[in-house]
Formats: structure tokens, sequence, C-alpha cells
């Protein structure tokens, strides 16, 4: 099998300048680079909750150029600046994107990431055509079925 790898339009500022692929993929697994909340010009977006948001946009983005959907990702890791001052905000957001059938999850604070201002920044790893569609947890309830 031959790596294919992945820089989204709104990533390639972000990547060439760094040195990194997005994503690459090697069969139907996809390691996505870690995704931060800034724009297509490369300015943090401003707060916790934005910059969280808009890396999980990224790492949405990313994942549909390798042919994958968020409910693909099989595990996340993500690192904070703030872990347990801004947790909760994470949390609120995260689970925007992730409703339920969540992926597995690891959590590490830092005491900075590679550029001034960023915030948070999200590492995943998914399994192309693996997780079907995510299910609302308010509409399947907390006890649930897996697919």
């Amino acid at each position: 099998m031959k790596q294919k790898r992945f820089n989204p339009p709104a990533l390639t500022r972000l990547a060439s300048t760094g040195h990194f692929s997005s994503a690459v993929r090697v069969g139907d697994m996809i390691w996505v680079s870690g995704t931060v909340g800034v724009t297509p010009d490369g300015q943090p977006a401003d707060g916790m909750a934005a910059q969280t948001r808009l890396a999980f946009e990224n790492l949405k983005a990313v994942l549909e150029e390798a042919g994958a959907t968020l409910a693909d990702v099989v595990e996340l890791v993500t690192y904070h600046t703030a872990l347990l001052d801004e947790l909760r905000v994470f949390f609120r957001i995260k689970d925007e994107f992730f409703p339920a059938d969540f992926p597995a999850w690891t959590a590490v604070g830092v005491t900075q990431l590679a550029s001034p201002g960023l915030l948070v920044e999200i590492r995943a790893v998914a399994v192309a055509g693996s997780g079907g569609e995510l299910r609302s947890a308010a509409r399947d309830g907390a006890a649930h079925e897996r697919r």
C-alpha cells in the first residue's frame, strides 16, 4: 500500500510553513496532524471556544479531503495550554462534533503550542468507512448499542 498525503486548501499555508502533511492515508487508516484554530491566513481565532470550534472544523475538512468523516475517528489526542481552566468549554464544543459514539480520547496539558496565541491542538486517527453516521446523544439516549 502506498502513502497518500492531504492538505486541504484552507490549511495549505500552515502545512507548507510547518513542513508537514495535514493527513497521511495508508489503506483505510488516516493519521491527522494536530489541527489548530487558525484562519486561512494563519491567525489564531479569538479565545478557547472559537479556536476549538475552528480546530474541529479544520479536522473535519482534513478528513473529508482524505475520504473520511468525523464518524470514522477512532482516536483523538488534544493538547491544551490551560487544560483545567478551559475543559468545560472544550467539552461543550467537542460534543457538538461528537455527540455520541465517542472516539478514544486523551487530553494533555502543555505549556505552549507551536505558535503564539494557540490554546488547543487536536490530533486524530481515523479508519475510513468505519463509523457510519454520528448519532445525537439526545435522540439516542446515553446508553445505546454500538454499530
